[in-house]
């Protein structure tokens, strides 16, 4: 994930050639339902073998991003076959540039899950799960930079998910890390004392109703934290937008 962030990446010819077709797969350089051009010209774009790019091929149908079609070629698909859960594909919607579509859709989903890990956690959540939380709040409440707030708030989520004792709901966290580093990022209210501290708060609060076993107030207090941060990522794009 900080490797991502940093934006340093170590990539051989197959890793390359499948992040700059994923990319403009992504970005809308080649829309759906276009095909690519030819083996002949994309080995000679990237200076690959022909193999080298049959297996980039093989990995971006792994993706959902294209098709092959005999004796058509290979089309880029619908992007609501697109898996965005698979890391690459996620980082490159990151890359494109994200809108508030984007971030809402990440909220939404958030909201359909997190909630009831925290209720999860009222159950199944150990002293030490409880304790990690509140260091991860307290760390928030200490945040010097919108970076530092940003991988904190992470921290916390992440560390949520745990605590909820569901490998799945781990899994899911992991996946998206990166979307929701950016979409932290965005709603950091770093540089405003009252948000800050206020935010810094709420997932304290998170953590008191864990620790109290209150479902209820956990899984109200999550739902909370993410409408908040919604509104503040609405506020942020809308100031942004010309």
């Amino acid at each position: 994930m900080k490797s991502a962030i940093s934006g340093t990446f170590v990539r051989n010819s197959h890793s390359h050639v499948v992040n700059e077709l994923g990319k403009s797969i992504v970005s809308g350089v080649y829309k759906p339902g276009t095909v690519l051009p030819g083996d002949a010209e994309l080995a000679a774009r990237f200076e690959v073998s022909r193999t080298v790019l049959r297996e980039a091929m093989k990995t971006l149908t792994a993706k959902g991003l294209v098709v092959p079609k005999a004796r058509i070629g290979t089309r880029v698909t619908p992007r609501i076959t697109w898996n965005l859960f698979d890391a690459d594909v996620l980082n490159w919607h990151l890359d494109s540039g994200v809108d508030r579509t984007f971030l809402n859709h990440l909220s939404e989903m958030r909201l359909a899950f997190e909630p009831f890990a925290a209720r999860l956690a009222c159950a199944k959540a150990s002293r030490q799960d409880i304790d990690a939380l509140y260091t991860c709040a307290e760390a928030m409440r200490r945040a010097d930079s919108v970076e530092a707030f940003a991988l904190a708030d992470l921290d916390f989520h992440i560390a949520l998910l745990d605590a909820s004792r569901n490998p799945f709901m781990y899994s899911v966290g992991n996946l998206i890390e990166a979307a929701l580093v950016t979409s932290f990022r965005i709603s950091s209210p770093f540089g405003q004392p009252d948000r800050h501290m206020t935010s810094a708060e709420n997932h304290r609060l998170i953590v008191d109703a864990i620790s109290a076993g209150d479902a209820d107030a956990a899984a109200k207090a999550v739902e909370v934290v993410i409408v908040e941060g919604r509104e503040r990522v609405d506020a942020t794009v809308a100031a942004a937008s010309p």
